[in-house]
């Protein structure tokens, strides 16, 4: 038995100073401590040899565990003087008087009562520190800053290799154990006009832009209601936080942005705002049905009304043991009220799955139609649709370390005469430096119907604490 593990049979172990300051003239406390402060010499492996039932501290140490009644039974078989100290130890506190035999054996086992007594300073030291500057018992704080270096080449006046940031801050409350809060603050420097920004030619899923600012991300609460539903309602939630299933374990802080909508675009749009949802989930079984509305805060528009922005999505999905498949239906209501066109009111359908290998690679293809309320061919709205197709290769040279391809539509393909697939793919290598830390290079590439195809490369940096 290691020493920390026989530490542990000691019931009353933190009480070890307190039970005897009641008697300190008696037990000669000042003595045992004083163990603590010196170094004790061990001559041979006999002077840690086994209590047995013949030694007289055996049945010592017996009579008084009878005598006091101070632990659950009589010791039994032959024990480690770590144990027998400890059972001393438990009897200290029952003790009023000291006879002769009982401070012989606070003399057999000073040396080992002095490393319980440092074990448990150590400990209670230890455990003082961590709830004097815990967070909260509640609470779990976990963050993620992202840096990017990176470059394009393609883009007029704006293929300077730039250098920004994208760090989250990430707050897990459960009441109860089965509930979840979630409140994530954000904040990073991607200008939103420049090529990886939200409106470049090129952006990327960790592009945020809060000019330097601290945001508020996300504020949801999620419950289970009986064993098969969990309902959710934020303040600020994004749709893919509702669903029961994300169909594709393509990652979802990849490189471009538009990987990360399992191929349906419009479907998966990701849209963010006050919503809320409901999951049924049993067996292989999966079924959603969440709102988000862009507006709700404005009572000029609130939600579900015609001046809203409102998207409601209905998903089903068959969860296997090594593969996903999910259908789903997007209406979406971009709250325009007059007869024009408006490209935000449409419905969109989605199907996408993942395949899981034995080997470490997953497989993910996904493809999505989108249908606008109201087509016009002159500002190019009108009937679209996506797809992609990505692997995932995990443990890829050593453990950690992933490899990711993906191919797809760059935006929705119109079946107009004369227009060409807008096509994107990537490929990135994320090394895992530590537990805490990952290193990405990555190449991309962007065609644009009309301009020149944009291709960029990057070194993305993400640190986990």
């Amino acid at each position: 038995m290691k020493l920390f593990q026989q530490l542990l049979v000691a019931p009353a172990a933190l009480g070890l100073l307190a039970p005897m300051a009641a008697n300190a003239a008696e037990l000669n406390i000042n003595g045992v401590s004083d163990y603590s402060a010196q170094s004790v010499e061990v001559e041979s492996i006999s002077d840690f040899s086994d209590v047995q039932p013949s030694d007289w501290a055996y049945q010592a140490l017996t009579n008084l565990a009878e005598r006091h009644g101070c632990v659950a039974g009589s010791p039994s078989g032959s024990m480690t003087r770590y144990e027998a100290a400890a059972l001393l130890n438990s009897c200290l506190g029952n003790i009023a008087q000291v006879n002769e035999e009982e401070r012989r054996l606070l003399n057999e086992f000073g040396p080992e009562l002095a490393v319980i007594k440092g074990r448990i300073d150590g400990l209670e030291a230890r455990v003082g520190e961590f709830e004097a500057g815990q967070f909260s018992t509640t609470t779990q704080l976990s963050g993620t800053t992202t840096f990017v270096v990176g470059g394009v080449d393609g883009v007029t006046d704006k293929e300077a290799v730039t250098f920004n940031y994208d760090t989250k801050l990430a707050l897990n409350t459960s009441f109860n154990g089965n509930d979840l809060l979630k409140t994530v603050i954000r904040s990073g420097n991607f200008t939103s006009t420049d090529p990886f920004g939200a409106s470049g030619s090129t952006p990327l899923e960790t592009a945020f832009n809060s000019s330097n600012e601290l945001e508020l991300h996300r504020a949801y609460y999620q419950f289970p209601v009986g064993d098969s539903l969990t309902a959710t309602v934020g303040a600020r939630v994004r749709q893919d936080d509702m669903l029961g299933v994300w169909p594709s374990s393509y990652p979802s802080d990849s490189i471009l942005d538009v990987m990360t909508y399992a191929g349906a675009n419009s479907a998966y749009n990701l849209s963010m705002g006050a919503g809320a949802g409901v999951t049924y989930a049993k067996d292989n079984l999966s079924a959603s049905l969440v709102l988000v509305s862009d507006e709700a805060n404005d009572a000029s528009q609130g939600v579900l009304t015609e001046q809203g922005s409102d998207d409601i999505t209905a998903q089903l999905a068959w969860v296997a043991d090594n593969f996903t498949v999910a259908a789903a239906y997007t209406t979406s209501d971009g709250g325009n009220t007059t007869d024009t066109a408006d490209a935000n009111d449409f419905d969109a359908w989605g199907l996408s799955a993942q395949y899981d290998l034995d080997n470490g690679i997953s497989l993910n293809a996904g493809m999505g139609w989108k249908s606008p309320d109201k087509e016009d061919d002159a500002n190019n709205i009108e009937d679209t649709n996506t797809w992609s197709l990505g692997v995932v290769w995990n443990d890829l040279g050593a453990e950690g370390n992933t490899l990711g391809v993906a191919y797809g539509t760059a935006e929705g393909h119109r079946d107009d005469s004369g227009y060409d697939d807008p096509m994107a793919y990537e490929v990135y290598y994320s090394i895992a430096v530590s537990d805490n830390i990952t290193v990405t290079p990555a190449f991309f590439s962007v065609e644009k119907d009309g301009a020149d195809d944009v291709t960029g490369g990057l070194v993305k940096t993400t640190f986990k604490f």
